[in-house]
């Protein structure tokens, strides 16, 4: 008889591992407490238009496609994506514009005639960048930080013999600072800190190394959307057997001391071989092991960044816009002390549209387009947020009125909020947060939660709140750390 895994949660690393427990041989059964699987890599429609509610950017698809080659499957049979020649849209209050194309060549030419600076300057920045990556990725990323194994190995060795590349001990301000010199040209490399919901005035520069996966490694658009990457994952593991029960959540692990032994879900018990959460690490331990000994220093890290986002409906077409568009603030050190200091929103925040209808057409009615329009914002700690919210929006519509040079009010006939509170409540994530834990600290990746448990044998944890972090690249990689970490079935 098969020994039966169960899985908490669907976020997209509760899928993966779904799949990769199935490929091991173990009968799966999934708990997930919404309607629908996917967590924050959801969508939803109104009147014609379509939105993704959560992630908005993809890279890495080779995360993706692995999954399906576990069983065979050729990957375009079952999910397809194409590689994005402009990666983003900048836009500046001074009429400044940087369309920024996915060729390096020709990101470091217009980046160098956009700003005036020697493009070899550019050249050696991205240069070290995936010099940092290639050192860091097979350590920090693609295997345990929290086993012997990991640092007794030719990657590690190699890491510590370049140490002095990784810029560990400053701010990637402080290193773009160093490095740049431009104002403009370090805000553009300074937000690739919030790709982990951390500020650039704290995380380390090892961080520089973010800029990678854009430049060189890409970035793509699902046909479909970005709920397709959850969808099709999911159409898989009903295809390979794994059963899913929406609508129950898991209200207690149990363990008999040291081994776990199944959970609680919908007032019953399930017994379970080995037990995988997907859920928020704070809120595991706070609401399911409750009488487990807590690592009171994880669970104390300061949050990651949360979003407040802005779903409009616009009927009218625009030109200078793209899939991704940033529009920046003018005091862009000064927004991140709201964010993260005061806990609340400056007046002039960075913006950040998608459209996803400028590769989808469906996705919105003819002549108009889907607006996601998302600012980076606080975790909730109990704020005003209906004051917020409305604030927010008054300073979002003038800023987007100044930068394009339009009165975009008189264009929005369709409007939803997605706010921290909502978030919270939704995908269990603590305060709201994005990415579980910021990495504003230079130990912040040896503090994320282990992928295992340390106090209950057959217990793992996946997902964005634990090792190695989160968006969608690293919560698929937290699912294949976990896989290798379970044993196959003989």
């Amino acid at each position: 008889m098969k020994k039966t895994a169960i899985v908490i949660g669907t976020g997209i690393a509760g899928l993966a591992t779904i799949l990769r427990l199935l490929q091991k041989g173990y009968r799966v059964k999934a708990f997930e407490s919404n309607d629908y699987v996917g967590g924050k890599i959801t969508s939803f429609h109104n009147k014609g238009y379509r939105w993704d509610m959560g992630p908005s950017l993809f890279t890495m698809p080779q995360y993706v496609n692995e999954l399906f080659e576990l069983f065979g499957e050729n990957p375009k049979d079952h999910f397809n994506y194409t590689r994005k020649k402009v990666l983003c849209n900048y836009f500046w209050e001074d009429g400044t514009t940087l369309s920024a194309k996915s060729d390096p060549s020709l990101f470091v030419n217009e980046v160098s005639q956009t700003f005036n600076v020697d493009p070899m300057i550019i050249a050696e920045y991205l240069k070290k960048s995936k010099l940092k990556y290639d050192l860091t990725a097979p350590i920090f990323l693609e295997k345990s930080l929290h086993r012997w194994a990991t640092y007794f190995s030719f990657a590690t060795l190699k890491a510590l013999f370049n140490s002095v590349h990784l810029n560990l001990f400053e701010s990637l301000n402080h290193h773009n600072q160093r490095k740049l010199r431009h104002k403009k040209l370090i805000q553009f490399f300074n937000r690739f800190a919030t790709y982990n919901g951390s500020s650039p005035y704290k995380t380390p520069g090892i961080m520089s190394m973010i800029p990678h996966l854009e430049m060189d490694l890409g970035t793509y658009f699902p046909k479909g959307g970005m709920h397709e990457i959850s969808q099709s994952l999911y159409r898989l593991c009903q295809s390979k057997g794994a059963e899913f029960q929406l609508s129950n959540a898991v209200t207690e692990i149990l363990h008999d001391g040291s081994k776990i032994t199944g959970v609680v879900a919908g007032s019953q018990k399930h017994e379970g071989d080995l037990i995988v959460c997907n859920m928020d690490i704070y809120a595991t331990y706070q609401r399911l092991l409750k009488d487990v000994i807590k690592p009171k220093k994880t669970l104390a890290q300061e949050c990651s960044s949360s979003a407040l986002i802005f779903y409009w409906g616009i009927k009218k077409t625009f030109e200078p816009l793209d899939l991704h568009n940033i529009l920046f603030s003018e005091s862009y050190e000064e927004e991140f002390k709201h964010i993260f200091e005061r806990k609340t929103l400056i007046d002039d925040p960075t913006i950040y549209i998608n459209i996803s209808s400028k590769e989808e057409k469906k996705d919105a009615p003819e002549g108009c387009e889907n607006w996601f329009v998302m600012i980076n914002c606080p975790g909730n700690f109990n704020q005003d947020w209906e004051q917020i919210r409305k604030k927010a929006r008054e300073n979002i519509i003038e800023k987007i009125n100044r930068t394009l040079n339009v009165h975009i009010e008189d264009y929005i006939e369709l409007e939803e909020i997605l706010d921290p509170i909502k978030i919270e409540s939704k995908t269990s994530s603590h305060n709201g947060a994005l990415y579980g834990a910021s990495s504003n600290n230079k130990f912040a990746a040896f503090l994320r939660h282990p992928n295992f448990s340390k106090e209950l044998k057959n217990l793992y944890f996946c997902g964005g709140s634990v090792h190695p972090g989160g968006g969608i690249p690293l919560s698929l990689l937290s699912a294949k750390i976990v896989g290798e970490q379970i044993a196959s079935l003989k």
